[in-house]
């Protein structure tokens, strides 16, 4: 309750780092991770909590909006870096979100984001990370990703909750298995 009151009075920052909430001490920040055919996990970047987002989860956890059926991760090729004005409404588009299933993954969807139950000031879907097929006919080159409401690959419905540009792009290979992870931190 007392982080939706200093939201709501307006009492943050934008950082870098995060959402920093200076009368509690506390910042709200994410990271991406990926790992291509098993490898290992490799952190993709921090991201950038909308405020889309930021609104969304204090309306499923304090106000009165129903939790989504889902959350699910998309893959982006554009290079323009997250705006905290970006929506679910712009992202595909100022994002370049990767919608095709022969040059971009083979699913119908965006994959799910199941995270765990936790105990901490982090939760996150490691235990069971999405996982994109890749289709190409030469290379993709993925350059972000991010966290929405809608499972709809292009969809512009839901809330857009994250979105991070990679420091450097991603290359695969057709056939390569992209697993891609999300946590979300609140650290004091």
């Amino acid at each position: 309750a007392e982080v939706a009151r200093e939201i709501r009075a307006q009492r943050l920052d934008i950082t870098d780092d995060g959402l920093y909430l200076p009368r509690l001490g506390a910042i709200a920040a994410g990271e991406y991770f990926g790992r291509i055919n098993g490898g290992a996990w490799e952190k993709e970047g921090d991201n950038l909590i909308v405020t889309e987002g930021f609104a969304h989860m204090l309306n499923v956890a304090f106000g009165s909006t129903a939790k989504p059926a889902g959350y699910f991760l998309a893959i982006f090729a554009g290079s323009t870096a997250p705006a905290a004005n970006w929506t679910a409404q712009s992202f595909a588009a100022v994002a370049s979100e990767i919608t095709s299933m022969t040059e971009g993954h083979t699913g119908a969807t965006r994959p799910a984001w199941t995270a765990a139950n936790t105990a901490t000031g982090s939760i996150d879907n490691m235990a069971a990370a999405a996982s994109l097929t890749i289709a190409t006919a030469g290379t993709l080159n993925v350059t972000g990703a991010a966290l929405l409401t809608s499972s709809q690959r292009g969809g512009t419905t839901g809330a857009l909750v994250s979105a991070s540009l990679y420091p450097v792009p991603r290359t695969f290979q057709n056939g390569d298995v992209y697993e891609l992870g999300y946590r979300i931190n609140l650290t004091t």
